[in-house]
């Protein structure tokens, strides 16, 4: 295969624009579920924090720390909630970009890896200091920080950036199939 037929095919391959059906739901799924393995192995088995007080700093964000610590097995599971409904903004957040910024779609590793890098300062330096927490504390060590930016870039910006390629080329192709049908009313 030379890099011509390399061309050809890639040049064959059409693809349009991301479904938000296909990109928000599913992300946020997606995410949610990979940051949460990732919160649960290297926070919990790997640093040792007990498992309630993981997602119970994520309702601290609504609640603040104190009433988050004291509220059991309940804020832990509103940490839950929470956790699954920031993972749908940030894939909202990217389905919306590749609406105006194409090149996500294009290049949807380098493009998903950036996000994930994105959404990690994004949370850790506006989000946080804005909700209930409050101030954003200080960095972690170099290890964990590393650990963290790297989970973010390929356990979350770039599941949904495959998302959104994955639904532009299902779409791409639909509206490929459809040129080549009959017009309809419409288009005529």
């Amino acid at each position: 295969m030379t890099i011509h037929d390399f061309e050809e095919t890639h040049a064959q391959i059409t693809v349009g624009r991301p479904r938000a059906f296909d990109t928000i739901p599913l992300g946020g799924l997606l995410i949610g579920i990979f940051d949460l393995m990732f919160a649960f192995i290297f926070y919990g088995l790997i640093l040792g924090v007990p498992a309630l007080r993981i997602f119970q700093s994520v309702a601290a964000g609504v609640l603040g720390r104190p009433r988050a610590t004291e509220g059991g097995v309940r804020t832990f599971l509103l940490g839950i909630c929470l956790h699954f409904v920031v993972a749908t903004c940030i894939a909202t957040v990217y389905y919306l970009a590749t609406q105006v910024l194409s090149v996500l779609v294009r290049h949807p590793v380098v493009s998903g890896l950036i996000y994930g890098v994105i959404a990690y300062f994004g949370m850790k330096y506006i989000v946080m200091p804005l909700s209930a927490i409050g101030q954003m504390g200080r960095l972690p060590r170099l290890p964990i920080l590393v650990t963290e930016v790297v989970g973010h870039a390929v356990l979350v910006g770039l599941p949904v950036a495959l998302l959104a390629r994955r639904s532009a080329r299902l779409n791409g192709d639909k509206s490929s199939n459809s040129a080549t049908a009959e017009p309809s009313l419409g288009s005529i």
